[in-house]
């Protein structure tokens, strides 16, 4: 289970930008079809539909400049952040979760937020490029570790990624419980 199938070469085309007001329709669309397909083998129906009261977008990310889109072929085949607020997870639409306080890096982990890979592009190194391009930048602003609230199906690249499961919890927010594992890395 913390084998990853295996990946295709990347496509020399990818590129990753800060992610845009304007981006929001595709990102959603992007979103939506990432939870509904790639979850599929993890979660049963249920918990797919419940897990869209947790997952999604966060438009403090792209407020702050800290989400964005990994495209290939001028094609959005991605797109994830991080975060210096206290906030580990959860969309606009997430009712109890958001905590937009600041976090001090000398004492507390940056958050890795709202990864995404448009089933289309899965398994091609998406995932691995925008996680390591946000690692990159939390770095940058002197962050010594990241952390991340991870999906089943999203823990299997975390754990290759560097991740270790510190704490696993299931949200019932959505009506049947998610499975989740709060997971954290030094960088």
């Amino acid at each position: 289970m913390n084998r990853l199938p295996p990946t295709e070469e990347l496509s020399l085309s990818l590129s990753i930008r800060p992610a845009t007001v304007d981006d929001l329709p595709q990102l959603s669309t992007v979103m939506d079809a990432a939870i509904g397909e790639l979850q599929q083998g993890f979660l049963d129906p249920e918990q797919i539909a419940s897990s869209r009261a947790v997952m999604g977008l966060d438009r403090q990310l792209v407020e702050d400049g800290t989400y964005f889109v990994a495209e290939i072929d001028s094609e959005i085949a991605g797109c994830g952040g991080w975060s210096r607020r206290a906030t580990l997870y959860g969309g606009d639409h997430s009712a109890g979760l958001r905590e937009p306080r600041l976090l001090d890096p000398a004492s507390e982990a940056a958050r890795v937020r709202a990864m995404y890979t448009h089933p289309g592009f899965a398994r091609r190194g998406v995932g691995r490029a925008l996680l390591s391009h946000c690692e990159e930048r939390a770095r940058a602003e002197g962050f010594t570790t990241c952390e991340l609230m991870g999906t089943r199906s999203g823990e299997p690249l975390y754990r290759v990624a560097g991740y270790e499961v510190i704490e696993r919890i299931e949200d019932s927010t959505g009506g049947a419980p998610v499975p989740l594992a709060r997971m954290r890395k030094a960088i």
